[in-house]
């Protein structure tokens, strides 16, 4: 990789030399300008407004427009002799917990190499000592004509760079924020932590420029000389108010899943507890004994079944306890009787005996 900047880390007293390496790069499909009647290529030229001619690019310097408009010339001395420390070193000011940077301020990304045997001992100084204390380095260092801020970090052996913009640089939020008061419901926040559930987690790696491979096909077929066939492309989604929120989204949630391959929650019917009851009473509506019954009529059947053992079981008790009592009154009448007869045949013997004694004595 080409090194776009040659300078040193000021590590407190510690100097690491490195070579500055663009960490990115771009993708993306560039496109000339051409003149769509007969093609011709579009160029610019830098043309001299005095002059009227175009001007070779040895004669081209640097200016600033002042408020009436007259040009200031500034020239690379100029800039050379600005009392600036950070032009040529990248020096550290503080050391800070990741989360303290605002995502908003990240810029370019760059990789820092070591530059030479000598810096490797340094630069693997630095670099453990980032890992170890898991925070990142704050840093200031000029780039292409002006003083830039820098966070270092650890990304795997290599000690990374990205530029930050300065605080002032980050516009105020509050623009942006919605006008109007909203009020959200716990459903709604149900289905939407339901649907972030559902689309889960993704391998970045797996993420594609599909449009730039779009670009690539057309550019390939044309050079061929064939014609682009165009592609089915996805439904465009209308734009619009929402209606319903919650309907949005649960079929958000239902899509994502069918997306994923899940299968969707079915929604089983309600029967009422009345309707239950009909059915099992007439289990001869759904159709012909043994033809086209289903699981409704057999579990209807046995409910009817086991209702009727029951009844059954009821009425032979309620029949053995009534033989009880009457076979209990039965034997409690004879015993009656019997006492009552044998009191009598005792009285009957007594009053016997009574007239027997008067005879006895007139005898004598």
């Amino acid at each position: 990789m080409r090194s776009i900047w040659n300078g040193a880390i000021s590590f407190g007293l510690v100097s690491i030399p490195i070579k500055l390496v663009n960490a990115t790069e771009s993708h993306s499909v560039s496109f000339r300008q051409i003149h769509t009647v007969d093609g011709g290529r579009i160029r610019y030229r830098k043309v001299c407004e005095l002059e009227e001619k175009e001007a070779p690019a040895a004669e081209i310097g640097k200016g600033y427009e002042d408020a009436d408009g007259s040009i200031i010339p500034i020239t690379d001395e100029d800039l050379a002799a600005l009392p600036l420390p950070t032009a040529k070193t990248i020096e550290i000011v503080a050391f800070v917990p990741a989360e303290r940077i605002d995502p908003l301020q990240m810029d370019a990304a760059y990789y820092l190499s070591a530059n030479g045997v000598p810096a490797a001992k340094p630069y693997t100084l630095l670099r453990e000592a980032l890992k170890r204390s898991q925070k990142v380095a704050v840093a200031k260092f000029a780039l292409r004509g002006r003083e830039r801020l820098g966070m270092l970090r650890v990304v795997e052996d290599v000690i990374a760079m990205h530029g930050l913009l300065w605080p002032d640089e980050i516009r105020s939020p509050q623009e942006a924020a919605p006008d109007t008061e909203v009020s959200v419901r716990e459903a709604e926040l149900d289905l939407a932590d339901a649907l972030m559930d559902t689309l889960g987690e993704v391998d970045l790696e797996s993420l594609h420029d599909d449009y730039r491979t779009a670009v690539e096909a057309m550019i390939a077929a044309k050079v061929e000389g064939g014609e682009v066939a165009p592609e089915t492309a996805p439904a465009e989604r209308v734009g619009g108010k929402v209606i319903d929120l919650m309907a949005a989204l649960e079929k958000s949630v239902q899509a994502a899943k069918e997306a994923r391959g899940e299968e969707g929650e079915e929604v089983a019917d309600v029967t009422s507890i009345k309707g239950r009851k009909r059915a099992a009473a007439s289990p001869k509506s759904t159709g012909g004994a043994g033809a086209g019954a289903g699981p409704g009529a057999k579990k209807s059947t046995a409910k009817t079944a086991k209702k009727t053992a029951a009844s059954a079981k009821k009425t032979t008790a309620t029949k053995t306890t009534a033989s009880k009592s009457t076979a209990s009154k039965s034997t409690a009448t004879k015993s009656t009787s019997t006492a009552k007869s044998t009191a009598a045949k005792k009285t009957a013997k007594k009053a016997t005996a009574k007239k027997a004694t008067p005879k006895k004595r007139a005898s004598a």
